[in-house]
């Protein structure tokens, strides 16, 4: 009766396995954390932090995604931005490209190229993202007219490629690491210390606001509710599924032989997870940043009403926002779920869709739904996204962990929980066989 309850928290301690897998990923935020403190040369810091605090907006932004790492200019500052690019820009190029398309059906072998072609385009990115952001920096001074880059010149450029283009490809590597040593996809673990590394300033900032007067306590008590009740929806819209029914005419199980068997099709309301809001982040952040980074006084005046509509929480900003984040939400959900496959393997495995008939006509079925799912996911993530960042505009409360990095935060932490509750379950089924195994002999 007492292994039925599950495993216990003393339980942890026998699992070798899972505590090294924890350690792995403990150690390897460490890291990333100790690295987003290394400078890159040249930088003098406070210009450097008065120019984030001066542009605000999407500068704020990315500093949030890199941890703080852009702020300080690290060899960090990137952040894991160029490969999240790269890897979506790869599979895009796997739906269209037929020797792509081969690859991915090719399994392992096929994976591993696509991951090479990825590895390549990191590297691309990266210094091409380091480049512009190294010629950007040298013409920029702060207010009182310090300037940004102490040896504006070939040399600050090149250390400042080679620098940043490192940080990201460690980065790259130490996420693979995470995911095959660790727990959880080892990327998303380090957006998500990056943003959870800015929380507790954030806290004791709004709180020293409140304490000062300057923040109502009202204000305050909703900006609290509204957290607490988005994050409540986002595990509940991230739990939700839809089931198709599945009749099985015949399965087999051992000796036996079970008739009409009924289960179902589980199917997920947001498929594509977190990352279409993060690459429709991506896809706004660099235009804007290199635009405000470039000399103001060479800019012309449309470039200038271009790059203030540009900003969070303007209505053009949000409208792009929200029209990048349906289409990639469809998009990736068409790459990452593909219907006819599932058609082809549930007539393999002789399940029907009551009412339905096998092949093609289940595959259009499935499509349906999962379009009508898609639509109902690409909602609630614009609803998530976009809502707090409103009521932080019309509150001006400065408390910057908002939809998306909520977002981000309550996902990875639900894949991270849902990850240690299935080895868990692995070694207690293990246990319960060796122990009837034992029994038997």
């Amino acid at each position: 009766m007492a292994a039925a309850k599950g495993p216990s928290v003393g339980s942890l301690g026998k699992l070798t396995e899972l505590r090294q897998r924890i350690f792995f990923v403990i150690g390897a935020l460490i890291v990333y954390r100790l690295g987003s403190f290394i400078p890159v040369p040249g930088v003098n810091p406070d210009a450097m932090a008065n120019l984030i605090g001066q542009s605000g907006g999407i500068l704020d932004m990315f500093n949030m995604f890199s941890g703080g790492s852009l702020g300080r200019f690290s060899v960090f500052a990137l952040g894991v931005v160029p490969y999240i690019s790269a890897s979506i820009v790869v599979q895009m190029m796997g739906s269209v490209i037929p020797s792509l398309q081969a690859l991915r059906k090719e399994g392992q072998s096929g994976q591993r190229q696509l991951t090479t072609y990825t590895r390549i385009g990191t590297v691309g990115l990266s210094a091409f993202q380091a480049f512009g952001i190294a010629v950007a920096l040298m013409k920029q001074q702060t207010s009182g007219g310090v300037p940004v880059v102490y040896m504006p010149g070939f040399g600050f450029i090149l250390s400042s490629v080679v620098g940043l283009t490192a940080g990201s490809l460690f980065l790259m590597w130490l996420g693979e690491q995470m995911t095959e040593r660790g727990i959880g996809n080892g990327i998303s673990l380090l957006i998500f210390a990056g943003i959870v590394a800015g929380l507790p300033s954030a806290v004791g900032h709004t709180l020293s606001m409140s304490s000062n007067g300057e923040l109502t306590t009202i204000k305050l008590v909703m900006v609290v509710a509204l957290v607490l009740a988005v994050t409540a929806f986002v595990v509940f819209m991230e739990r939700a599924q839809r089931r198709i029914t599945v009749n099985y005419a015949r399965r087999s199980g051992g000796q036996r032989s079970y008739m009409n068997q009924t289960s179902h099709l589980p199917l997920k309301i947001n498929m594509s997870g977190v990352i279409p809001p993060i690459f429709a982040n991506s896809i706004l952040m660099f235009p804007a940043m290199a635009a405000t980074w470039g000399n103001a006084s060479h800019q012309s005046r449309w470039l200038q009403d271009l790059i203030q509509v540009l900003t969070p929480g303007e209505p053009l900003y949000d409208i792009v926002y929200a029209v990048l984040v349906i289409t990639f939400a469809f998009f990736y959900t068409a790459i990452v779920f593909n219907s006819q496959d599932t058609a082809d393997n549930l007539k393999r495995s002789g399940a029907l869709i009551p009412g339905i008939r096998p092949g093609r006509s289940t595959a259009e079925y499935i499509d349906s739904v999962m379009t009508r799912l898609t639509g109902v996911g690409a909602l609630y993530l614009v609803l998530v996204c976009l809502v707090p960042t409103f009521m932080q505009n019309a509150w001006h409360v400065p408390f910057y962990f908002g939809g998306t990095s909520l977002l981000i935060v309550v996902v990875v932490v639900m894949d991270f929980t849902a990850q240690v509750q299935a080895h868990l379950v692995s070694h207690q089924y293990e246990g319960l066989l060796k122990k009837a195994n034992l029994r038997r002999g």
